[in-house]
């Protein structure tokens, strides 16, 4: 379908894929031979610009079922054979489109999905990711004669601009390695050289909870990073029970099976994950991509994934999350935020889906429940998060027992320390200008909300109502005042003529000024009613 802008044209920039869409089913209109639709598209919730698309109904049935992989139930409006082009039911048809259209934006799994994508916005979404990514792939790996590839595992991941490529080493053809490939984000801040530079720093990295990498580079389109590949899967994979090798949407769209985890467990991984920020934090090297898909967990040991993420300038999973608390304004913070999630989703066997929870299950553990809430509570989001050593110093964690391990080795040089540093100080600011728009534009829409709101409606209808009331009482009582004043003047007057009148017969010289008193009482009367007229 013909995809139309107006508005501002949109910008070349890298696109953030994990902005939100909404849409508009504006009108409905006949042509040809079928009913077209005319959707109004949005970008994100600070987006004054957005594009017009024309859809007809075929087109919302093609997309529901490629979204029945999911097993989430979606309100799309039944077909019918006869009355397609009844007035009453297009625009019943069109009600029941914008009701689905709705509750498929409102899912973040469905509105970050390819399929929804390509929908909504063909014009950055109808090219083959895998396709270009393979392009990119082989000019890398022609320097690298050791890697030999497998497949393309193009739909097990969430990120439309990341492809997973599982390879083996040519000498050991029975191993398996997981290659991604991803292209640079929005909000990549490193100049070329220092990221390239720091992209190899990464293999030298030596921490027991986190995923040494055997090959990490990166060019002017992307980076390229090979792995261990993990038969079990990550984090996401155990709770949801799946297969790792399965499509994202199948995987995680709405599994009947879940496995929330031991409270020992959750309290071990947790603080293997916060000694693992604080390592970071400490060595001014920002994650902010925490959650469960990028956590392996094998026995008790937690390994964390793609730490070249914030480097390469991908937007993080919470990052729509978080960007509405203007209190998580450093990526410390940010990564404590992601920490609360994912303790969320190890407790309870299922992804929180929202900002922030105020109510908890009252089975939850008093423990448990005290590190919740001092991060995901709507009061702890606005006032305050706690810092990572906090956390630390919690009951929680503070007497879990680590098994020894070799002296963590995360070595920057000093020069891609001070790259680091600025580039983190560009993404705070960032952020920071965002959670102030998004703060005005949620305080505008309150106030409109407000004024739009049945009871005010009622209110300023009364108000107005009252007004009228006493703005024609006080008409109604000038009116009599001013005819009490015309009739104390008319009989005055008639007295006056009267009197002249019977003088006049005796004596003629009267005769001759009554006709100019008559017409100064005229001139009196006249007055008199202007400046009547002009009080009302």
């Amino acid at each position: 379908m013909a995809n139309q802008l107006f508005g501002k044209s949109k910008s070349t920039r890298s696109i953030d894929d994990t902005l939100p869409l909404f849409c508009t089913v504006e009108s409905a209109e006949k042509a040809e031979d079928h009913i077209e639709y005319t959707l109004r598209i949005y970008r994100g919730l600070m987006t004054e610009t957005g594009w017009l698309l024309h859809k007809r109904y075929t087109d919302f049935v093609s997309l529901d079922t490629e979204l029945k992989i999911t097993n989430i139930e979606l309100p799309l409006p039944a077909k019918r054979v006869f009355g397609n082009f009844n007035r009453d039911f297009v625009a019943e048809r069109k009600k029941g489109l914008q009701i689905y259209m709705n509750a498929l934006l409102s899912k973040p799994i469905l509105y970050n999905s390819l399929p929804v994508k390509k929908f909504l916005d063909p014009e950055n979404y109808s090219l083959n990711f895998t396709e270009i990514s393979l392009q990119h792939v082989s000019m890398i790996l022609r320097s690298e004669k050791k890697w030999e590839v497998i497949e393309a595992l193009p739909d097990i991941g969430w990120r439309l601009h990341k492809t997973y490529i599982q390879i083996k080493p040519v000498d050991q053809p029975k191993v398996r390695l997981m290659l991604s490939w991803c292209d640079y984000g929005p909000y990549k801040y490193l100049p070329d050289k220092e990221l390239t530079a720091l992209m190899k720093v990464l293999q030298s990295i030596q921490h027991p909870n986190i995923q040494t990498l055997l090959l990490s580079t990166a060019n002017e389109n992307g980076g390229l990073v090979i792995r261990p590949f993990f038969e079990k899967g990550t984090l996401r994979d155990l709770i949801c029970k799946c297969k790792p090798k399965n499509s994202y949407l199948k995987k995680y769209g709405n599994s009947k099976l879940h496995n929330d985890f031991d409270i020992s467990v959750i309290k071990t991984v947790g603080r293997q994950i916060l000694e693992t920020l604080n390592c970071l934090h400490d060595k001014g090297f920002p994650y902010c991509h925490l959650h469960a898909g990028n956590v392996l967990l094998e026995g008790r040991n937690a390994y964390l994934l793609d730490i070249e993420n914030w480097l390469l300038g991908v937007p993080s999973y919470y990052r729509n999350f978080v960007v509405q608390f203007k209190k998580i304004k450093t990526t410390e913070l940010f990564d404590v935020y992601c920490f609360g999630q994912l303790l969320y989703e190890m407790t309870f066997g299922q992804e929180l889906e929202a900002e922030s929870c105020d109510n908890f299950p009252p089975s939850c553990p008093a423990e448990l429940r005290s590190v919740l809430e001092s991060i995901l509570t709507t009061e702890a989001c606005k006032n305050g998060l706690p810092s990572v050593q906090n956390l630390l110093l919690h009951p929680l964690f503070s007497d879990v027992a680590l098994s020894p391990t070799d002296k963590p080795q995360v070595k920057i040089p000093s020069k891609l320390k001070e790259a680091l540093r600025a580039a983190k100080e560009e993404f705070e600011k960032q952020l920071r200008e965002e959670q102030k728009l998004l703060y005005k534009k949620k305080k505008i829409s309150r106030v409109k909300e407000y004024h739009m709101s049945a009871d005010e409606k009622n209110k300023r209808r009364k108000s107005k109502k009252k007004a009228l009331e006493n703005s024609e009482q006080d008409s109604k009582r000038n009116s009599e005042q001013l005819s009490e004043t015309d009739n104390s003047t008319q009989s005055t007057g008639a007295a006056a003529n009267k009197g002249l009148q019977k003088d006049s017969k005796d004596s003629p010289d009267i005769n001759s000024s009554l006709f100019y008193i008559q017409r100064l009482q005229c001139f009196w009367v006249l007055d008199h009613w202007c400046k009547q007229s002009y009080i009302l």
